[in-house]
């Protein structure tokens, strides 16, 4: 394409497109200028996890990234549920990137589990408790798991309270309720944290590419009708028990999306949100429900705002795929806002190409300051 085939709106205002600039990795293909840009064309990836358990899945993804996209003249972050490790050019030169990966996942295993052990131990602690009310005649049970698969699991076991009979449906519902008020403590997202994170990367110079992956999440949930029908009994505080925790299930993390989304579009950042669709254990007697909707619209949504693309599958190799081919190549378009203030507002911008209907990924703005 030419420096004529684009057309670039900001708050609806056609702008005079100054140069184009089609870039292949760090490598400049080809140009186009009305006035002269130095683009900065070096790369930093930042590899951010959110995974409850590590799975070996990940091992090929792991694998493809730094056999297929990593160059050593890259900088990389890799952020796992615990800390931030950050790889330094002269490791890729002294060791090869085999042992570079197999150093990656040892530290990603054994990060997801240590910072999800609370989570894990909660989830035990609300199966057994759906376990122990979908019986004929209720009593204190416990299950062993074993997670983090491929060797290298351990197991955890829990026990979830007792009650006998139908007597004290109360003190089974009220745990109940408890343990999903414990695990939405848990989930909830920091937006402080998020903020932090845009600003941090706003300072860095370069292409800026996140791949953010995050794992499907499933809640056991209750759904034995039967009990809860024989529960009721026309008693009005089980029936809202019941309305309550079942509520749990549906609830606004309250973050202000919008200035999320305008401080990662100023940060002029990439980020592709990689949704990993593991199918959820199989328990008998329990029903796991899928309870990734809310985190899921929030990273979608921040993807959108900076350009990058979110793709879905149970193959991480092909998440990973998808979106590395989506930063290999890309124009870089220059322009001098018309009419530029500094007055600390959100500019709206849209690119479109002249004549065609593409679907086009790019920042959604920058904030004028």
């Amino acid at each position: 394409m030419t420096i004529n085939d684009f057309e670039v709106y900001e708050d609806g205002i056609l702008q005079d497109v100054e140069a184009v600039y089609l870039i292949n990795k760090r490598n400049i293909q080809t140009k186009e200028e009305k006035k002269p840009f130095e683009p900065e064309t070096s790369r930093s990836f930042y590899l951010v996890f959110e995974v409850v358990e590590y799975t070996p899945k990940l091992n090929e993804a792991i694998d493809y990234f730094f056999q297929n996209v990593l160059d050593p003249q890259d900088n990389l972050s890799i952020i796992t549920p615990l800390k931030t490790y950050r790889l330094k050019s002269e490791l890729l030169s002294k060791l090869s990137k085999e042992q570079i990966v197999d150093q990656m996942r040892g530290i990603l295993r054994k990060d997801a589990w240590s910072a999800s052990s609370e989570y894990r131990h909660l989830q035990n602690d609300l199966i057994n408790t759906i376990k122990s009310m979908s019986s004929e005649n209720p009593k204190s049970r416990s299950i062993s798991r074993t997670v983090g698969g491929g060797g290298t699991g351990a197991t955890v076991s829990s026990s979830a309270p007792t009650f006998e009979g139908e007597s004290d449906p109360l003190v089974i519902l009220t745990r109940y309720e408890e343990i999903m008020r414990q695990l939405e403590s848990i989930r909830n997202i920091d937006q402080n944290r998020l903020l932090d994170f845009a600003n941090i990367l706003k300072d860095q110079e370069g292409q800026k590419h996140v791949f953010l992956f995050y794992q499907r999440e499933f809640i056991p949930q209750l759904t034995s009708r039967s009990y809860f029908s024989k529960l009721q009994k026309n008693d009005p505080i089980i029936t809202m028990k019941i309305a309550a925790s079942m509520g749990y299930y549906f609830r606004d993390i309250g973050l202000d999306l919008d200035t999320i989304k305008q401080a990662y579009a100023d940060s002029s950042i990439s980020i592709n949100f990689l949704f990993f669709t593991e199918p959820a254990e199989h328990i008998p007697g329990v029903q796991m429900v899928e309870h990734s909707e809310d985190v899921f619209n929030v990273f979608k949504e921040m993807a959108e705002a900076t350009g990058g693309i979110t793709s879905s599958s149970s193959n991480p190799k092909y998440l990973f795929e998808r979106a590395s081919n989506a930063v290999e190549s890309y124009y870089l378009l220059y322009y001098s806002p018309k009419n530029y203030q500094a007055d600390g507002k959100f500019k709206k911008i849209r690119i479109k190409v002249k004549g065609q209907n593409y679907r086009i990924t790019h920042r959604s703005g920058y904030i004028a300051d």
